[in-house]
């Protein structure tokens, strides 16, 4: 299972890039899981277990962008949601929806974060993060004015927008709106 280490301790997890929600596992699965600095797809030289982490310092060092901040994590071997995850932590748009009617006969705790929201406002102020293309998406699938996670994940199951560019919708909101 690939994963982040939230050595910063945010509430919205350690890698946001990759979604609203997140598994906050237990120190169970700590053995058997190694680390790399920065994310695997950049070829990093920098490799650690939790016995012999000395990632935080480099990447606390390390000047990225907020949704790049953290340090890679493979769990190696099976993942149970009814041992090895303390809990599912969801974003508040999700509340009274069917998602949390689905997260809550999983074998896990479900608890919230304080959540993503965007005003399209505050989406314009930043054309130049994703691009002017994914701040007019943003905007066009904004309800009332605003984007959370579940106003994109809407958008995406409607299946008229690219996915891709939904994704950088999700960045800019991810990155402006409400990490922390």
């Amino acid at each position: 299972m690939y994963g982040a280490l939230n050595f910063r301790h945010k509430p919205v997890g350690a890698a946001p890039r990759f979604g609203s929600a997140h598994l906050r596992l237990s120190a169970g699965v700590l053995p058997r899981t190694t680390f790399c600095y920065p994310d695997s797809h950049r070829e990093p030289a920098n490799f650690a277990v939790a016995a012999r982490m000395s990632l935080i310092d480099l990447a606390e060092s390390d000047k990225q962008d907020d949704l790049d901040d953290y340090i890679e994590a493979q769990v190696h071997g099976p993942v149970r949601l009814d041992h090895d995850v303390e809990a599912l932590v969801l974003d508040p748009s999700y509340r009274d929806t069917p998602v949390e009617v689905a997260a809550r006969q999983l074998p896990c705790l479900v608890e919230w974060h304080h959540g993503f929201r965007l005003s399209v406002e505050g989406l314009r102020r930043h054309p130049e993060y994703r691009g002017q293309r994914y701040v007019e998406l943003g905007a066009t699938i904004a309800v009332d004015g605003w984007l959370t996670p579940k106003v994109i994940g809407d958008a995406a199951a409607l299946g008229s927008y690219d996915d891709q560019a939904l994704k950088r919708v999700w960045h800019c909101l991810a990155r402006f709106g409400g990490m922390k």
